[in-house]
């Protein structure tokens, strides 16, 4: 999966991306042009606003059932560890270009932004998705910044109403602002994957590849045929939980 990931960013990615890049500085394109903003703090910007409205895309991936056919690929996985981080179909790939493609436009990220933050991006990745148990109180402090492995393993929970939370890929902050931050479920309380997916058998190598194409039922029908909702208490959301 990852070898067919790279090859798509390589193939599309950097040739397409770049240029459109140095094309809108060129022009004098985009949101960053008009607020007049030059040098390090036209670069900060930048990457500040390509992270969130990154944010947007990724709510659209899990709520938009086209998407939703490809991004499911990253979900399916049954162990979450950095490798995760890596198990995105080729096909969602190639969409993201896409949309990359309009964020540039947009906000006329200039090419420095855009390469800077493609390494902070793939670095948060695969620390979020990575098994690492920090200190709980250390994480209590980080997750205020940025996200981290307790708070984006409850993203990749098998119930839906946690699935939909923490749609934040480097700051946190933007989980925070549009009040989809959820941190109060316990690592032990999480089971990875999405239900109608949990047979190893369901997520070999063949039939992720064209999981995007084939037909499929209710991926969040549990076992039992109960939706996938759990109940939560009615404290505080936002307390990170061991």
């Amino acid at each position: 999966m990852a070898g067919l990931g790279f090859a798509t960013i390589e193939l599309l990615q950097i040739p397409i991306l770049l240029p459109i890049s140095a094309w809108v500085i060129r022009e004098r394109i985009g949101l960053l042009h008009w607020l007049g903003l030059s040098g390090w703090a036209r670069t900060l910007a930048g990457i500040v606003l390509l992270d969130y409205t990154l944010w947007f895309w990724h709510r659209a991936n899990h709520q938009i059932f086209f998407f939703w056919r490809f991004h499911s690929v990253h979900h399916v996985d049954r162990d979450m560890d950095a490798s995760t981080a890596l198990r995105f179909h080729f096909g969602e790939l190639g969409l993201s270009v896409g949309f990359r493609a309009l964020q540039i436009v947009l906000l006329g990220a200039d090419p420095s932004s855009v390469a800077v933050y493609q390494v902070l991006l793939f670095a948060s990745i695969l620390f979020h998705h990575s098994n690492t148990r920090l200190p709980i109180a250390l994480e209590r402090i980080l997750v205020r910044l940025i996200v981290t492995p307790r708070m984006h393993g409850i993203h990749h929970s098998d119930y839906k109403n946690e699935t939909d939370t923490n749609w934040s890929s480097l700051l946190s902050a933007w989980d925070y602002l549009h009040g989809t931050i959820r941190l109060d479920i316990p690592q032990e309380a999480i089971q990875i994957g999405v239900p109608a997916y949990q047979q190893p058998e369901r997520v070999t190598l063949g039939k992720i590849l064209a999981m995007p194409f084939t037909r499929r039922g209710e991926d969040w029908k549990r076992p039992d045929g109960s939706p996938s909702l759990r109940q939560h208490s009615d404290g505080s959301q936002t307390t990170l939980q061991p």
